[in-house]
C-alpha cells in the first residue's frame, strides 16, 4: 500500500479546546486534512488557551487523534515574561522588522521543528499563519500553503483608528506598514495562500500583487451545532466572543455604551448574556449593566445559544469570516450583524440574517427579530440552510483537500525535458 503524503502543519496555538475562532477554525482543518495526510503538527500555544499542565497534555492528548505526531507544544516566550514582551518590541522598533518575527522567536520551537525535519522530509508544509514566517528558511525547500485568518495589516489600521493614545495609535500603525511589507515580499511565493473569503482574497493580492489565493472559508460543525428542540427564551439576545481580542472587546463596549439602551428601550423585558472569558474588572463592570449576565468562558456553548432569540454581532474590526455567526447558522438561529461582522459569508439581508451597521439600526434590528416571530422564524430556517449547503466542515475540508492534492501534483510532476 502506498504511503500517505506527509503534511508539516506549523500553528502559533495549539487548538484544543476549539473554544476560539483560530483554535475552532485550526482544529477542523485538521480534522479535514487528516483524511488525506500523514501530519506532524508544531505548535506554540497560548496561556488563555492552555492554562496549566493538565490543559496542556489534555490537548496534546486530543490532538494526537488528528494528526499523526504531535510535538511538545511551545510556550510565546513574553506570554510569561513582561521584560521580554518589552524587548520583543524595542527589537521590533529598531530593527525594521514587524513584531511579531520576535514574538515567534524561541530556541525551544526551532529544536522541535528541527527534530521533526530530521525524522520526515514533509510532502507539502501548512503555516497557519503568517505571523511564523520567520520559521520559512527552515521549510522554503517544499511546497508551503500559509493561511491568513485576516488581513494584518487592514485589522491593525482599523485597531489604531480606535486607540486615543497618540505613541500607541502610531506604534500599531508602524506594525500594520512592517505587516504589509512582510506579506507583499512573501506571500508571491507561497504554493498557495489559503484565504477565508474571496474579499480577504482580493485584499491580498491587491497588497501582494503575484499572489495565489485559494478561498476556504471557516466551517461549522452541522452535526454539533444544531436545533435541539429547546424553546428560545422571549427576549433573550446573546453575544459570543472573548474580550481579551480587541475586536469582541471593542464589539462588547459598543454593544453596551450605544446598542443595549436602545433595546432595552424598545423591549423592557429583553436580556443580554454575554459568553466568553472577560478580565474580571471587565466582568464586574458588564454584571452592572441593566438586565446584563457576564457568565464568562463556558464549556458548552449550544445551551445558551439554544436559549437565545437573537445572537447579535456589533463587530467593528476584524477580518476573516465569523466562526460565532456559523455556529449561530448552525443553530438555526436569527442573527443581526454589522456589515464588517459577516463579511466575506454567504449573508443576505432579511434572508439568513439583519446586516446592520449604525447603533440605532443594529438596536432597531434587534428589537425586530425580538417582536417578530414570522421574520425570526424565517431567519433561523435560512441560518440553518446556510449552514448545512456551504458551511459545514466537510464540504469546506473537501474543497482544501483537492487543491492540497494539486499542489502536491504539480511539485511532483517532472520537469519538462530542456531542447537541445
Amino acid at each position: 500500500m502506498a504511503s500517505r503524503p506527509r503534511l508539516l502543519f506549523l500553528a502559533q496555538c495549539l487548538p484544543y479546546p476549539p473554544h476560539s475562532g483560530v483554535t475552532a477554525r485550526t482544529f477542523n482543518v485538521l480534522k479535514q486534512l487528516q483524511e488525506g495526510y500523514d501530519i506532524d503538527l508544531v505548535a506554540f500555544y497560548r496561556r488563555n488557551h492552555q492554562q496549566d499542565s493538565s490543559a496542556l497534555v489534555a490537548a496534546r492528548e486530543m490532538l494526537g487523534r488528528v494528526a499523526a505526531y504531535v510535538a511538545e507544544p511551545t510556550p510565546i516566550p513574553n506570554e510569561h515574561s513582561a521584560l521580554r514582551k518589552l524587548w520583543d518590541h524595542v527589537r521590533s522598533v529598531f530593527s525594521g522588522r514587524v513584531y511579531t518575527y520576535y514574538e515567534y522567536d524561541s530556541a525551544a520551537f526551532g529544536r522541535r521543528l528541527h527534530a521533526v525535519l530530521r525524522a520526515r522530509t514533509p510532502d507539502l508544509v501548512h503555516l497557519d499563519s503568517l505571523d511564523l514566517h520567520r520559521w520559512l528558511p527552515e521549510v522554503a525547500r517544499v511546497p508551503i500553503a500559509c493561511t491568513h485568518h485576516d488581513i494584518e495589516p487592514d485589522l491593525l489600521r482599523l485597531r489604531a483608528a480606535r486607540i486615543r493614545q497618540p505613541i500607541l495609535r502610531n506604534y500599531v500603525k508602524l506594525q500594520a506598514a512592517r505587516s504589509q511589507r512582510v506579506a507583499r515580499r512573501l506571500c508571491p511565493g507561497f504554493a498557495v495562500n489559503v484565504m477565508m473569503s474571496e474579499t480577504d482574497a482580493a485584499r491580498l493580492r491587491s497588497l501582494a500583487p503575484g499572489a495565489a489565493t485559494l478561498v476556504v472559508p471557516n466551517g461549522t460543525d452541522t452535526e454539533y451545532f444544531r436545533p435541539n428542540g429547546v424553546q428560545a427564551l422571549a427576549g433573550r439576545v446573546v453575544f459570543v466572543g472573548a474580550t481579551y481580542t480587541f475586536p469582541n472587546r471593542d464589539a462588547v463596549e459598543f454593544l453596551l455604551r450605544e446598542i443595549w439602551p436602545r433595546i432595552r428601550t424598545a423591549d423592557r423585558a429583553a436580556s443580554l448574556e454575554l459568553i466568553g472569558r472577560n478580565a474580571p474588572g471587565d466582568q464586574a463592570r458588564y454584571a452592572a449593566e441593566s438586565r446584563v449576565s457576564p457568565l464568562g468562558h463556558v464549556a458548552d456553548v449550544r445551551p445558551f445559544l439554544a436559549e437565545a432569540s437573537c445572537c447579535v454581532v456589533p463587530i467593528r474590526v476584524g477580518g476573516g469570516t465569523r466562526l460565532k455567526i456559523l455556529d449561530a447558522w448552525g443553530m438555526g438561529k436569527a442573527v443581526v450583524s454589522t456589515s464588517l461582522g459577516c463579511e466575506g459569508l454567504d449573508a443576505r439581508d432579511g434572508e439568513n440574517i439583519l446586516i446592520r451597521d449604525t447603533a440605532d439600526a443594529i438596536a432597531d434590528g434587534v428589537a425586530q427579530v425580538l417582536g417578530d416571530a414570522q421574520l425570526r422564524m424565517r431567519l433561523e430556517r435560512n441560518a440553518r440552510r446556510t449552514a448545512l449547503e456551504t458551511y459545514s466542515w466537510p464540504i469546506v475540508g473537501a474543497r482544501m483537500r483537492a487543491a492540497y492534492s494539486e499542489l502536491l501534483a504539480r511539485a511532483q510532476a517532472p520537469s519538462p525535458a530542456v531542447a537541445r
